[in-house]
């Protein structure tokens, strides 16, 4: 199952080289000037919202940091390998706890 898993990690990361990969051909009617930032833009703010939900769970100080690192190391494949196997349900902190009167 790991190597299965790790295996379509490998294959997916390098489809994201080739995707980024530059291009010469220029006209694509959704790219802006720096081409793809819509696009760009939406991930890092799915990324940053990640991280956030990472660096606020009750998971120790390793797991945090190894989330984080896949998901900024991966942006895209890292942020969907975190929202599909982090089993996030059990790892949220729960947010504010009241104050007892």
């Amino acid at each position: 199952m790991f190597q299965i898993a790790l295996a379509a990690l490998l294959q997916l990361s390098l489809c994201m080289v080739a995707a980024a990969a530059p291009v010469t051909a220029q006209g694509a009617s959704w790219q802006g000037p720096a081409g793809g930032s819509i696009l760009g833009f939406i991930v890092l703010v799915l990324d940053i919202i990640a991280w956030v939900e990472i660096i606020k769970s009750n998971r120790t100080p390793g797991e945090k940091v190894l989330w984080a690192l896949i998901v900024f190391l991966f942006p895209l494949v890292g942020m969907v390998i975190y929202y599909v196997f982090s089993n996030r349900a059990s790892h949220n902190s729960g947010g504010y706890e009241a104050i007892p009167s």
